[in-house]
């Protein structure tokens, strides 16, 4: 088990500081950051929060996953390695020749 949790589920007014207190009752709180959408810089509901040791992850998780946070129903979970990214995502490469037909006789060709 990770110390490191995820928070899904949250009210877009929960503040960093907030979740830091929350998660708090259960044990050292190594960081808690809410994850804000780049464009409009409003929060995407979910957070990560890394614990000091994996029994106080367990028991933040045991205790905190369900509970009502603001109006709505916290998911508490133990988060996932992130997945590799590429490099930089980019078009779909060069596609030589004539387009597709539609599909209609073209006579001759």
């Amino acid at each position: 088990m990770g110390t490191r949790l995820y928070v899904g589920n949250l009210s877009y007014h929960v503040s960093d500081s907030e979740l830091e207190q929350v998660f708090g009752e259960f044990g050292t709180v190594q960081s808690a950051k809410i994850i804000m959408d780049r464009e409009t810089g409003r929060s995407k509901g979910f957070a990560f929060v890394e614990m000091g040791s994996d029994d106080e992850a367990q028991a933040a998780m045991d205790n905190l996953n369900g509970k009502d946070l603001q109006g709505r129903d916290l998911k508490v979970n133990e988060a996932r390695p992130m997945a590799p990214r590429s490099g930089g995502g980019g078009g779909g490469g060069f596609r030589g020749g004539r387009g597709g037909g539609g599909g209609r006789d073209r006579g001759g060709w």
